[in-house]
């Protein structure tokens, strides 16, 4: 199998530099119009599709991003590997703005989203214990420091609703009572959906602020915001550039199985299932639903 790594870019972060043969290819998907058009190419021989969560000129807000196209567009586009680029707020002080965290974990206070592919009709249940790649996470972890970017492995992300960012009091509770490192508005259902459609994803979170807690730093600031987001999106397109050398073209199975994520997670029987609805799934679960 080879290799495609697709990029999600999250706030700032629109194209990426360097693609061989780039082309803007629009995709249909049965969950709608994702974000944006697919930038597809090359780079280092390795096939890249990137998609602006956002769409280009951000008309997206968070919550009415269509995650489930976007995931399923990548899924289309033969993607294998999905970084998540995203930016965030720290709860830690050794966390600064201008600094990269991988992360590990999420804890998901999203309200108004759809979050599974799967529902009446064709019932799933994944394991999101374990919600991002370690290998795929490892690679980044190697992309960000040989860029020269102050990195952090592992944290846990707080996913919040958004678009308004939190009161004092819900920073606080977040940072002491929760034990979260990092706030963002995107991650969730992401990687949620990721796992469904068995694709390995990792989440590399950019810090622009402190959130709202810290006593120095007051309340965030929109314009600090994105004084820092401007530096943040160039450190992450050279972070992206590395990737495919340290993922390479030829890809074996994931060791962590996060590309049969749906072996044994469809329990809604052959003969029960809505033909409608096993349609739908043919690019995220066609390979258990059609095997």
């Amino acid at each position: 199998m080879d290799t495609v790594i697709g990029i999600i870019g999250g706030s700032g972060i629109y194209e990426i530099d360097g693609l061989e043969d780039a082309a803007w290819t629009t995709v249909e998907t049965p969950w709608g119009a994702p974000s944006d058009a697919i930038l597809t190419g090359t780079l280092d021989r390795v096939k890249m599709a990137f998609l602006p969560r956002h769409g280009r000129g951000h008309v997206h807000a968070p919550s009415t991003v269509p995650y489930r196209a976007n995931i399923d567009a990548l899924k289309r586009m033969g993607v294998t590997d999905v970084i998540s680029v995203s930016a965030c707020g720290s709860f830690r002080e050794e966390m600064v703005p201008g600094d990269f965290v991988i992360v590990d974990q999420f804890i998901d206070r999203t309200i108004a989203r759809e979050k599974s592919f799967f529902g009446t009709g064709c019932v799933a249940h994944v394991s999101v214990a374990h919600p991002t790649c370690p290998r795929l996470s490892k690679a980044c972890l190697g992309a960000a420091s040989a860029q020269g970017i102050k990195v952090h492995m592992g944290g846990t992300y707080l996913a919040m609703e958004g678009p308004q960012f939190s009161s004092l009091a819900e920073s606080k509770m977040y940072r002491e009572s929760w034990g979260c490192d990092v706030i963002g508005m995107t991650n969730m259902p992401e990687a949620k959906l990721a796992r469904e459609a068995e694709l390995c994803y990792a989440s590399v979170a950019m810090i622009t602020d402190y959130d709202s807690w810290h006593p120095h730093h007051g309340e965030v600031d929109v314009t600090q915001i994105i004084a820092t987001l401007m530096g943040n999106a160039d450190k992450a397109r050279g972070m992206v550039a590395r990737l495919p050398a340290l993922l390479g073209k030829d890809r074996a199975l994931c060791p962590h199985g996060c590309d049969r994520a749906l072996e044994y997670a469809v329990l809604t029987a052959p003969e029960a299932r809505d033909p409608a609805v096993v349609a739908r799934l043919d690019a995220v679960a066609g390979r258990v639903l059609n095997g």
